[in-house]
């Protein structure tokens, strides 16, 4: 079985759809969980499918280092060998040319890194990164792109687009359809909307089976995220799914899907919870804070995860203040939770015609209540 996507309602640009996978099928808008290293940092796939997860995220660049692509298709795939067996995507290695900037040489051919683990090269051309995913067995791999820094002067933007569509071209060639992965496009440009619009164009004449925004969230601000996705998500092919890289804050998200966008993805729910930090409807809560030290409320009320079903924000807070691990696993329980129960209100409210609602009710979720420690 291959990739397919059908949009089942919409909401003037927003949609909501059904991904069907070779691992199974998934709604949209879609949070993919972040597991880097085929591991969600604190927690388990059982309590990512009690959280409520449908689709996880690796990547390739760490997988290939270790255990290795080969080891992983041994092993049956990466969903196989974190004992998920859901559907999975990876990305190409493609973000590591910009956070990996000190350790990499870029050429026309591809990317040599010297890793981060041992300083051992890894060479990674188009062709190789979806030879490795292919390997890795995830249901939707990446290009392998470069993704500029958010200050990017046109020239160097510029220079990365061309890169990236010539990359692009040759990892298009490379994949094997019949393999039943799907290998998605990256669209780039930096802050520069004409070559937003010339990359988006470039990539739909390549008819991939589906379209990433990449080369957001990566160090500007969030008028300018929101303004390149607001630009590029309707550029993109309608009949194909939509993924907006590395993105975001709750208010993020439900603007992506305002735009267009069908997937995401971010480290915020895990790595806040390792900071002691808690989203909720009315901002962020930082469990380190003396005010939470005689507070028995649950950290939100009405939230069905595990956390706030059994603990309260003074035990929350007497955890993270010794520093415990088992305050960051029970906060990155809820952040999950919130996280998929934020994707299954927007699910619910398109096909009804509701998604302003959804955004009125989520509009403080940004909100910082207490600075990281």
């Amino acid at each position: 079985m291959s990739l397919s996507f059908r949009i089942s309602a919409r909401d003037g640009p927003a949609r909501a759809g059904i991904l069907d996978t070779p691992h199974g099928r998934v709604e949209t808008p879609l949070f993919m969980v972040v597991g880097t290293a085929a591991s969600v940092k604190g927690l388990t796939g059982g309590e990512l499918r009690r959280a409520g997860a449908e689709m996880l995220l690796a990547n390739a660049y760490h997988l290939a280092v270790r255990p290795g692509a080969p080891a992983l298709a041994e092993r049956g795939g990466l969903a196989a060998f974190m004992g998920w067996n859901g559907p999975t995507l990876t990305d190409s290695g493609g973000y590591q040319v910009f956070s990996l900037a000190g350790r990499r040489r870029l050429t026309p051919d591809g990317v040599l890194f010297n890793n981060h683990v041992d300083g051992g090269e890894l060479f990674l051309t188009p062709e190789k990164a979806v030879e490795i995913q292919t390997l890795i067995g995830a249901d939707v791999m990446m290009c392998l792109d470069v993704c500029p820094p958010a200050r990017a002067g046109r020239g160097e933007a510029e220079a990365a687009l061309r890169l990236t569509h010539a990359w692009a071209g040759r990892a298009r060639r490379s994949w094997r359809e019949a393999g039943g992965q799907a290998l998605f496009g990256i669209v780039q440009g930096g802050l520069h909307e004409d070559l937003r619009r010339e990359s988006a164009a470039f990539l739909a004449g390549l008819d991939f089976p589906g379209y990433a925004v990449g080369g957001v969230a990566v160090g500007e601000g969030t008028g300018e995220i929101r303004r390149i996705v607001s630009l590029t998500a309707p550029l993109l092919p309608e009949d194909r799914p939509r993924y907006l890289m590395g993105v975001g804050t709750p208010g993020d998200i439900i603007h992506g899907v305002a735009a267009g966008v069908d997937m995401f993805d971010c480290v915020m729910p895990t790595r806040h919870a390792r900071h002691f930090q808690a989203f909720t409807r009315e901002g962020r809560l930082n469990l380190k804070n003396a005010a939470f030290a005689a507070d028995d409320r649950p950290l939100e009320a009405g939230c069905d995860c595990e956390t706030c079903r059994t603990a309260s924000r003074a035990y929350l807070r007497h955890l993270a203040a010794l520093g415990e691990l088992t305050a960051m696993i029970l906060l990155s329980i809820h952040n999950v939770r919130f996280y998929l129960r934020l994707m299954e209100r927007l699910r619910s409210a398109i096909p009804r015609g509701r998604l302003a609602e959804v955004a009125r009710e989520y509009a403080g979720s940004d909100r910082l209540g207490g600075r990281l420690p």
